[in-house]
């Protein structure tokens, strides 16, 4: 069945970037369409960034010109580069996969933006 393992979080101080990856298994990778969610304690779960089986791309607004979203097929693996992160960005972050509308998901990583 589809697997889904984010790594590479943890803790930066403003300023710092990240590179978030997601693993996958158990499905036509390369069809897919991929993304990121984030979802802080307390706050609502929001879309950070998207990409399509064709590579095309869409940011939230507040993430635009500072994270970029990337696929590579053969790796069966999705990046996030996060560079100048703020304290807001702090979050569990997710993958997601779907080929309709029901995405699946990962399991998350934790981003601590914090001086």
């Amino acid at each position: 069945q589809v697997q889904l393992v984010e790594s590479g979080g943890g803790l930066v101080q403003p300023g710092g970037s990240l590179r978030l990856s997601c693993e996958a298994s158990g499905f036509i990778f390369s069809i897919y369409h991929l993304g990121w969610y984030r979802q802080a304690p307390g706050k609502q779960r929001e879309l950070v960034a998207a990409i399509t089986s064709g590579g095309t791309t869409n940011y939230a607004d507040n993430v635009k010109g500072r994270f970029t979203i990337s696929r590579d097929n053969a790796k069966n693996t999705l990046y996030l580069q996060m560079n100048s992160l703020k304290p807001e960005d702090t979050a569990v972050y997710y993958c997601y996969a779907r080929l309709n509308l029901v995405p699946d998901w990962g399991q998350g990583t934790q981003v601590t933006v914090s001086s």
